[in-house]
């Protein structure tokens, strides 16, 4: 593949291992690794990337598994210069990879209401690609457009309607890189903003594996959604508690283990391979279902090729 790249002023890696770069610290390495300098440099590699060459835009990878053969592929990540946060009345404007955190905090202190993305983990790209939320709001509630750098190379603007939101998914062009996100939030009083944040953060703390290493809730709720947070919220159908009701809590494979503290946290406990990791996922999916009928549908991202043997 080296003859076909184009040459880019940022950072072009081969063989690029991406167990670091994910918070599960699992997975194999990537064709190449291409770090963009900057919008246009990432304009110019796209356009001139041959048509056949796979790209796969990576975040933050906190809600991913890249399999122990690694990706087929060349890896974008973003960095630097595609953190930048600005706000103008109640709107805010984040790159792709300004964490969630972050961009909730800027926006606390002018009064803008983005709490939610307090305690999400990841980057501003990964929160619009999966349509992230928590405590009844989602990134679709206040999404205003995107904005993407296409595989041919063109910057457009995508709307709400544009990415078609669903639970945790959403429509982008194939081979398309998210650059940025504009975001319109209610109007708040700024400490009590950070109020807020401090108590979804400490019950986020008490309730949730927050100091293992971890890529957040490992699958979706049977009925398809999220927890509110909401002391009304009802827990019959929640993931945690079917896979209770399995004896999952707790299992473990190698290095993998359901968390003893939330069992639908996937950790590894410091060895884990990628596929420990999967293959107890799909032990817990199968034990589920023998003992509820319930199909659990993964909400971590998982991506790559096995190790071959």
């Amino acid at each position: 593949m080296v003859q076909t790249l184009p040459a880019p002023r940022g950072k072009l890696t081969e063989n690029r291992p991406l167990n670091d770069l994910t918070w599960l610290r699992v997975g194999g390495p990537a064709d190449y690794l291409f770090q963009p300098a900057d919008i246009e440099d990432l304009q110019h590699f796209l356009r001139d990337l041959p048509a056949e060459v796979p790209v796969f835009p990576m975040g933050v990878g906190s809600n991913l598994i890249v399999r122990d053969g690694g990706l087929r592929a060349v890896v974008i990540r973003l960095g630097r210069g595609f953190n930048g946060i600005s706000v103008d009345g109640n709107t805010v404007t984040a790159g792709a990879a300004a964490l969630d955190t972050h961009v909730a905090r800027k926006a606390a202190d002018v009064g803008v209401d983005l709490t939610f993305l307090r305690t999400i983990p990841g980057s501003i790209g990964g929160a619009v690609r999966m349509n992230a939320g928590c405590y009844g709001s989602y990134t679709e509630d206040v999404l205003r457009k995107a904005t993407i750098v296409t595989r041919q190379g063109e910057v457009l603007d995508l709307s709400p309607e544009d990415l078609n939101f669903r639970y945790r998914q959403s429509d982008l062009p194939d081979g398309a890189v998210l650059v940025s996100a504009t975001f319109e939030g209610p109007a708040g009083d700024p400490e009590e903003l950070h109020t807020r944040m401090a108590a979804q953060l400490q019950k986020r703390d008490e309730t949730q594996p927050t100091k293992d290493r971890s890529a957040g809730s490992t699958f979706r709720n049977p009925a398809g959604f999220s927890s509110t947070g909401r002391a009304d919220d009802v827990h019959d159908l929640k993931a945690w508690k079917v896979i209770d009701d399995a004896g999952m809590r707790g299992a473990s494979r190698g290095g993998a283990q359901m968390s003893p503290k939330h069992s639908n946290f996937l950790i590894n406990t410091g060895s884990a391979t990628a596929s420990d990791l999967e293959g107890l996922g799909e032990e817990v999916r199968k034990k589920v279902y023998e003992t509820s009928g319930i199909t659990l549908e993964w909400e971590i991202m998982r991506v790559g090729d096995p190790l071959k043997e």
